[in-house]
């Protein structure tokens, strides 16, 4: 149980560059507070009282301005930042190192019982104000845009946007962007489906300058293979091996 609340204050220092130190983070981060809150509540549904967890997410939701019913399961290194006017539902289920800033709703589309809402896997990122509604899965390393209304599964490592939310940038879009970042230039929420002609533009150079990038280094790679191979037959030449020298020679 410590050691969850130490990777919950942990959470908030490794995505919030705001945090300036523990207590600061004890005292003055209602996200925080909203999932202590929420781990006890869920103890309580889960231990058979009912109505104990449901008044101590009620007392939870007055002094945080969060919502999150006792009987949703959230992972660890969960993160709300903000946190005003988020909503978690009974049946949500949240894996480890989700994010979601404020204004989201993890909610429902039908009054039957049983699974309703949606699951998010680990490593999500919801967008403030966006709405994922249904028992529907977010996949791993899936980003959902601020303002976004998701009612469909959204694959793993995509990121979705818009009202009904599309999917803008898969996983291997995602790749890209992050080599990209690594080179010193990303160019984030660009995508191929982007209708602006110069984003469009900017998002195929970059791809086009990852790829000679990735080319570049192959080929140090394979000049630096050559090299320690000729640096091979020439030493094994001044010992006298001409033949062994002209077996290493053919083999490059």
């Amino acid at each position: 149980m410590f050691d969850q609340i130490r990777e919950d204050i942990a959470s908030v220092f490794d995505r919030d560059p705001a945090a300036r130190n523990t207590f600061e983070v004890l005292t003055c981060y209602p996200g925080l507070h909203a999932v202590l809150f929420h781990r006890a509540a869920h103890w309580l549904w889960r231990s058979g009282l009912k109505w104990a967890g449901r008044f101590l997410s009620h007392l939870s939701r007055f002094l945080t301005g969060i919502e999150i019913h006792p009987g949703a399961s959230i992972g660890r290194r969960f993160f709300i930042d903000h946190g005003m006017g988020v909503v978690i539902g009974e049946t949500a289920e949240i894996g480890d190192d989700c994010t979601l800033y404020h204004g989201v709703t993890l909610g429902g589309t039908s009054w039957n019982h049983g699974k309703r809402h949606p699951t998010l896997e680990a490593g999500v990122v919801i967008g403030a104000g966006a709405k994922v509604l249904g028992p529907i899965v977010i996949g791993k390393g899936a980003k959902i845009g601020s303002n976004a209304v998701v009612v469909k599964d959204v694959p793993p490592g995509a990121t979705a946007v818009g009202i009904p939310a599309k999917i803008t940038m898969d996983a291997a879009s995602r790749e890209r962007e992050e080599r990209a970042a690594r080179m010193g230039f990303s160019a984030y929420a660009l995508s191929g489906s982007d209708d602006d002609p110069v984003a469009q533009a900017i998002h195929g150079l970059t791809g086009h300058t990852v790829r000679i990038d990735e080319s570049m280094s192959a080929l140090g790679a394979r000049v630096a293979e050559l090299e320690a191979r000729l640096a091979a037959a020439e030493a094994a030449a001044r010992h006298g091996d001409p033949l062994r020298r002209l077996r290493s020679v053919n083999d490059s």
